[in-house]
């Protein structure tokens, strides 16, 4: 219709709606810039006669403390200049400037005022940060610590895990200066939990009588109390007539004879236990972790392998459990989150950057793992603060250097620092926050030259060589050193051994092995050194050996059902109970005992 108004139609919409992504960030970074020049601010924090500029809408939004102090009946909320008493006066400036940048640095130098701090002004997020970083540091010397620390501040999670931590660890925990150095409230606490990871309860024992004679003056008096919470009647006969009844201390103290007559009117009257029942009678751990051993795929009879077997140091026994998805020599084996991961490898027609992981609860291998970014046999594998590192190895290509780590929440591999060499059949393991990798073969031929990374500057530097060149070697953290073990040299396989001492620098000889073993598994399992299969030269090794640190020798400990060569181990805590048997010979020596 000619002259007629027509419609005006468009495809897209009548508004625009424009979301800045980074409007609050600017807006608050403008606003702290002011601040920090002065302007335009409206309250004063003064602390120990450092004047803080501040907004108080800022500071109201950000923390509960404030928004009660400037929006109720207070005093301060008609004051322009407010005095805060009882708290450090850089921690509360830096939690100050979190309200403005979203940002504060969590440190050793830091974390103990600014956790106070934090929870003085009702800051959650921050406790939780401080809490978590101090949940990383957790270490045997430490442990004690940092849960008093939690206790005092009411950090529930914190002293959950710094409890867990010191259970587990308590066979370390005890030669600590924390330790030594213990109320004797919190002594009491921690060895009459249930959950104290020992071997036997002499350990318990020795560990309070250590105690005790660090202040002997002081601590004697406390000596009753404490045996309570030591389950005496646990002990050993002999351990109860040859230590415990012998001890000047314990002779000099009635109650504590008393504790030594139930402990062995307990032992030598069977058919009384049922009325003896009482908290120093119930064994330790009922449900507590003991360690088991994994050995995972290598290379058998002419090919690649998916078998696993494990090893109960309980039995004695090997037994077999589910097999990876995939055959896998030159696997790198690790154990994150008590999960085993057998990380890329060869399966006997082409180079893996697949990678599995085992639950040991479900019996269940899965493949749902985010691989690699380059296939990788011959790799080293370990775990540092809670990171997944996969080191060296070999493409089908060529020797790597290159070094990732593995992030379990996201799934995710990212490439950190390479090493100065290229290394495949390297040994890797975690010792005082370092990566090591240790030896391996730069593609040409087998080294002893070592380095180690630091997460913290993301950069790797060498330290003291290794007597003996080795490739294929096998290498764990025992005692607080590193021990390497087999190998190839550029001529033969090895059976020699050697230990390094991160604080002399130094690697020194040990005895060596009684078998010859490239492509060996080395692991510590509940305290024993192991080493696990490999290859002679001449045949593949399903045979073990445990390293005696007292009579310095290795002794054969059994067999497993697989030979394996370049096969992968890892030690996993699994459930387990404890028990004690006594016999005939243990029973006449404890009616023969007196207390005098």
């Amino acid at each position: 219709m000619a002259g007629a108004p027509q419609a005006f139609e468009t495809a897209h919409p009548s508004e625009f709606i424009y979301i800045s992504q980074r409007h609050c960030q600017d807006t608050l970074s403008m606003i702290n810039v002011l601040r920090k020049q002065g302007e335009l601010w409206d309250v004063v924090i003064n602390v120990n006669n450092n004047k803080i500029y501040a907004h108080r809408i800022i500071l109201s939004a950000y923390s509960p403390y404030f928004r009660a102090m400037f929006t109720g009946e207070l005093a301060e909320s008609r004051q322009t200049e407010v005095t805060i008493k009882d708290i450090d006066e850089k921690a509360l400036e830096q939690l100050i400037d979190f309200a403005y940048t979203a940002t504060v640095t969590v440190e050793e130098s830091n974390v103990q005022t600014l956790l106070p701090a934090a929870c003085l002004l009702q800051l959650t997020e921050i406790q939780n940060a401080c809490c978590e970083f101090l949940e990383k540091q957790l270490d045997p010397s430490n442990c004690l610590g940092i849960r008093a620390f939690a206790d005092t501040h009411s950090c529930r999670d914190l002293l959950r895990a710094a409890n867990e931590y010191t259970h587990d660890k308590i066979l370390q925990v005890i030669e600590s200066e924390e330790f030594m150095l213990l109320p004797v409230n919190q002594l009491i606490e921690i060895t009459s939990s249930d959950e104290l990871n020992v071997l036997n309860e002499e350990q318990v024992f020795n560990a309070v009588m250590s105690w005790v004679r660090y202040n002997i003056p002081e601590r004697r008096k406390h000596l009753p109390s404490i045996l309570q919470h030591v389950r005496i009647p646990l002990l050993s006969p002999k351990f109860l007539v040859g230590t415990v009844s012998r001890d000047p201390l314990i002779k000099s103290d009635e109650a504590c004879r008393d504790l030594v007559d139930e402990a062995k009117n307990y032992l030598l009257l069977p058919q009384e236990r049922p009325l003896m029942q009482g908290p120093r009678t119930q064994p330790r751990k009922p449900i507590r972790c003991g360690e088991v051993l994994f050995a995972v795929g290598g290379w058998c009879s002419g090919d690649a392998i998916s078998t696993v077997e494990k090893y109960n140091p309980q039995t004695g026994e090997w037994k077999l459990v589910a097999s990876m998805c995939k055959r896998r020599c030159g696997v790198g084996v690790a154990v994150l989150d008590d999960l085993l991961y057998a990380v890329g490898g060869h399966d006997g027609s082409s180079y893996l950057n697949s990678i599995e992981r085992y639950d040991p609860q479900t019996d269940q291998w899965c493949d749902d793992v985010a691989p690699t970014s380059t296939c990788r046999t011959s790799v080293g594998v370990a775990v540092l603060d809670r990171y997944m590192y996969a080191v060296g190895g070999q493409d089908g290509v060529s020797c790597l250097n290159i070094v990732e780590r593995y992030e379990p929440h996201s799934n995710r591999w990212t490439c950190v620092a390479a090493m100065s060499t290229r290394r495949l059949g390297v040994a890797v393991a975690v010792l005082g926050g370092y990566l090591y990798a240790i030896g391996g073969s730069d593609g040409t031929s087998p080294l002893n030259t070592v380095e180690r990374y630091d997460p913290r500057t993301n950069k790797w530097t060498p330290v003291a060589p290794m007597g003996t060149k080795r490739k294929h070697l096998g290498c764990a953290v025992y005692n607080d050193m590193l021990y390497a073990v087999g190998g190839r040299d550029e001529q033969t396989e090895l059976s020699s051994a050697e230990r390094y001492d991160p604080v002399t620098n130094t690697w020194k000889p040990i005895v060596a092995m009684n078998s010859r073993r490239s492509g060996v598994g080395l692991a510590v399992v509940n305290g024993r050194l192991m080493a696990v299969g490999g290859f002679d030269g001449t045949t593949y090794l399903k045979t073990v050996e445990v390293y005696d640190p007292e009579s310095k020798s290795w002794k054969m400990c059994g067999n497993m059902n697989y030979r394996r060569l370049g096969g992968g181990v890892g030690v996993v805590k699994l459930s387990q109970s404890d028990g004690h048997i006594y016999s005939t010979k243990d029973a006449k020596r404890l009616a023969e005992m007196t207390v005098t």
